[in-house]
C-alpha cells in the first residue's frame, strides 16, 4: 500500500485538495484503473455518535463501535467499496477482498505519520448461509417482525467513505475516495469538502439523553399476551437435556427473541447513547444494512482482539444476576465461582478456544481459574486468553476457527448447530455472531453480537440465549434470558 506525500493537509485547503485530485487522476491512473485514496486528518475532539446523528439515514450503511470505559470509539458512514458473500469459505473470501482493496489503496500523507489508516467494517451472521428453518412460516408467531426475511448477508465487509476514530482526547477523520480515470473531480471535491466541514462543525455537539418510558412493562406484557414462545423454549430445554443425558451433546445454547412494537420508530442515536451510558463496561455497536434495518447491542464478550501480533480472546460462560445489596452481590458472585454446573459450562468454552488456537500453531496463555466479569445487571465467569500471533496468520483465519464458540453454540459444535436449526424457528442473523473491524496492518477487534436487537422502524426484535448443560433447569434458563432481554429493553427509545 503506497504512501503519496502531501505537504499540505488536504482537508484544510479546498484549492490544494482540488489540485491534488486533478494531478493524481492525470498522472497516477491508467485507463480502466481504480485507486482508493485514503486521506487522514486530525480534527478537534468530537463525539463520533454525533457524526452518526448528523449523517444517519435508515437507507445509508453505517457502522458504530465503542468501548466507553476506555474512551475509544469508531464510526463509519457510507461506503467507498463493499463486498458480500456466504458459504464455508466466507472468512477466506473476506480476507482476499480486504487484501485486494489494500493493493489499490494509496495513503495520502507522510510515511512516518502516526495517524490511523483505513478501517474495514465487518459483520458475519451466525450461520454461513441464509436461514432455513425446519418449521413453516405458518407456524411462526403472528408477531414476527421478519416473517423470516433475510436482512443481513452472511458476510458484509466494507471500506467506509467517511470514518471518525476517537481515542481518548484525540480524533481522526478519514475519507476514502474511489478514483477512476473518468471520475468527475468537481463532484468528488464538492462532496468531500462539504461533508468534512459538516464534521468539523460538530465539535460542540452533544447527544441528549432520552429515557425509555415503561420499558420494564414491555417484557411482562409480551409474556402475558403471547406465552407460547416461552413454553416452547422450556420444551426445547427439556429436549436438549435428554440429548445431553444420552451423550449426544455436552452443551447446547438456545436463544429466545422477543418482538416489540413501539408507537413511533425507534431512535437509533438515543438508543445507542442509552446503551453506552447504562453499560459502559460493554462494547456498544451498531451496523445498518442500507435498507432500513439496524442491528445494535451492548456486548460483554470480546471474541478476538489483535494488536501488534498480540491476541486476546475471552472465554465467557456461566451467569448469575447481580445482588440488590453489596452483601447479596458478593454472595451471588461466590456462588457462581463455586457452581459445579457453571464451572463445567465455562470449562467447555475454555477448552474449545485453547484447542482451536493450538491447531493454528499458537501457544495460548491463561489463568488457572476463571474470575468474575461483573456487569451492570449480570455477572459471568470469565477467563481471558492471550497469545502471540505470527504475521503470517491473518485475524480472519483465527476468527474462522473460533466462531461459533461453545459459549453461543454448544459442543460438539457441528451437532449443536444442527440442533439450533431444529429448535429455533427464527433467523439468528447477526445475533451471537462476529461484528468488528480490521485495519490495514491486520489489527482489529471483534465482539460477539449478544445482548442485541434488530431495529426496523417502530418494530424491534431482541435476542438473548442461555447455555444448556447437565443440571440446567428450564425455569432458571428462561429467567436468565429474561434478565438479559430486560437489560436491552431499558435502552430502547
Amino acid at each position: 500500500m503506497p504512501v503519496f506525500p502531501s505537504a499540505t493537509p488536504l482537508l484544510q485547503d479546498r484549492q490544494e485538495l482540488h489540485r491534488f485530485l486533478l494531478e493524481f487522476q492525470h498522472h497516477g491512473l491508467q485507463d480502466y484503473q481504480t485507486k482508493i485514496l485514503s486521506i487522514a486528518h486530525e480534527i478537534q475532539w468530537i463525539d463520533p455518535l454525533a457524526v452518526l446523528q448528523e449523517f444517519y439515514h435508515p437507507n445509508l450503511i453505517h457502522f458504530y463501535f465503542e468501548k466507553p470505559q476506555i474512551e475509544e470509539s469508531f464510526v463509519a458512514v457510507d461506503t467507498a467499496i463493499k463486498f458480500t458473500t456466504g458459504g464455508k469459505n466466507r472468512f477466506l473470501e473476506a480476507q482476499n477482498f480486504i487484501q485486494s482493496c489494500l493493493d489499490k489503496t494509496v495513503i495520502i500523507g507522510s510515511k512516518n505519520s502516526n495517524l490511523p489508516k483505513p478501517y474495514f467494517c465487518c459483520s458475519f451472521t451466525f450461520f454461513d448461509q441464509h436461514f432455513n428453518s425446519n418449521l413453516s412460516v405458518d407456524s411462526l408467531p403472528d408477531s414476527s417482525i421478519h416473517q423470516e426475511r433475510v436482512y443481513f448477508p452472511p458476510t458484509t465487509i466494507f471500506l467506509p467513505k467517511w470514518q471518525v476514530i476517537r481515542k481518548k482526547n484525540r480524533c481522526i477523520l478519514i475519507v476514502n475516495i474511489v478514483l477512476k480515470k473518468n471520475s468527475k473531480i468537481e463532484n468528488i471535491l464538492s462532496d468531500v469538502w462539504y461533508k468534512s466541514q459538516q464534521i468539523n462543525a460538530l465539535e460542540k455537539t452533544s447527544i441528549l439523553s432520552v429515557a425509555c418510558e415503561n420499558s420494564s412493562l414491555l417484557l411482562t406484557k409480551q409474556v402475558e399476551t403471547d406465552p407460547k414462545p416461552y413454553l416452547q423454549f422450556k420444551q426445547s430445554v427439556n429436549s436438549a437435556l435428554d440429548l445431553i443425558q444420552a451423550k449426544s451433546l455436552k452443551k447446547l445454547v438456545l436463544s429466545q427473541p422477543i418482538d416489540v412494537v413501539s408507537k413511533k420508530p425507534f431512535n437509533l442515536i438515543h438508543s445507542l447513547n442509552n446503551l453506552r451510558f447504562l453499560y459502559p463496561d460493554c462494547y456498544i455497536f451498531s451496523t445498518g444494512n442500507g435498507k432500513g434495518q439496524q442491528f445494535i447491542g451492548a456486548s460483554p464478550e470480546r471474541l478476538i482482539s489483535l494488536k501488534n501480533q498480540e491476541l486476546i480472546t475471552d472465554a465467557l460462560a456461566g451467569s448469575a444476576p447481580r445482588g440488590k445489596t453489596p452483601l447479596e452481590d458478593v454472595n451471588l458472585g461466590q456462588e457462581l465461582l463455586n457452581s459445579e454446573k457453571n464451572l463445567r459450562e465455562h470449562q467447555v468454552v475454555v477448552d474449545f478456544i485453547v484447542e482451536r488456537l493450538l491447531n493454528l500453531g499458537l501457544t495460548p496463555n491463561l489463568t488457572g481459574l476463571p474470575c468474575l466479569r461483573q456487569l451492570t445487571n449480570i455477572q459471568h465467569l470469565w477467563t481471558p486468553i492471550q497469545c502471540q500471533v505470527s504475521s503470517q496468520i491473518h485475524l480472519l483465519e483465527i476468527l474462522a476457527q473460533l466462531h461459533p464458540t461453545p459459549a453461543v453454540a454448544g459442543t460438539p459444535r457441528d451437532i449443536a448447530q444442527q440442533q439450533i436449526h431444529h429448535y429455533e424457528a427464527f433467523d439468528r442473523s447477526l445475533y451471537a455472531a462476529p461484528i468488528g473491524w480490521i485495519d490495514h496492518q491486520g489489527n482489529g477487534e471483534f465482539v460477539v453480537g449478544i445482548r442485541s436487537a434488530l431495529l426496523d422502524g417502530n418494530r424491534a426484535r431482541l435476542y438473548a440465549g442461555a447455555g444448556i448443560v447437565a443440571g440446567s433447569e428450564p425455569e432458571k434458563e428462561l429467567a436468565e434470558i429474561q434478565l438479559k432481554l430486560q437489560a436491552l429493553l431499558r435502552a430502547l427509545v
